[in-house]
């Protein structure tokens, strides 16, 4: 599903296309995608407001894929392995967020769905330091969502600094 021009969801602002497969760049994987949650933030998008930085894209960040292509620098990794893919596509490791294990606030940070294609297509890359191993107790619909919503609840709770049983 393609975003080519926001505006109101109930217009169809996405519309099917095909798309060429994408390759991946030498630090990324190809995904076949199994799944696509949709968040809040896919919706802003859509609906424009929030605007990506180019169009068209394809939204969608909470993916879960099969790895089945990797980039030429991509050495730790099988085919076909499953994981999942989040909002942030990838930070720079560099500034002063990121050398605080705070990468979401990172001042070049890239998002998926937004600055590069996302999940609402059949295939998309991702950066594979950027890319989760999912563990196989969760199907691909289940799964999907905790990328996003999982996710703020887990760093929530962890930057409480809540200890067991309070």
């Amino acid at each position: 599903m393609v975003l080519e021009k926001p505006g109101e969801l109930s217009r169809s602002s996405l519309h099917m296309r095909d798309i060429p497969v994408p390759e991946p760049e030498e630090d990324e994987v190809l995904l076949r995608v199994l799944s696509c949650g949709i968040c809040h933030t896919d919706l802003h998008t859509i609906e424009g407001e929030i605007n990506p930085p180019s169009l068209p894209i394809v939204p969608g960040h909470q993916a879960v894929g099969e790895i089945v292509k990797t980039g030429s620098k991509v050495q730790r990794t099988v085919m076909g392995t499953r994981v999942g893919t989040t909002w942030v596509r990838r930070a720079c490791g560099r500034c002063r967020f990121c050398r605080d294990g705070k990468e979401n606030l990172c001042e070049s940070i890239e998002f998926n769905g937004f600055h590069k294609d996302g999940g609402y297509a059949e295939y998309m890359t991702a950066p594979y330091d950027y890319v989760y191993p999912l563990p196989e107790a969760f199907d691909d619909a289940s799964a999907a969502p905790l990328l996003c919503a999982g996710i703020i609840g887990y760093r929530s709770l962890r930057l409480s600094e809540l200890e067991a049983g309070k």
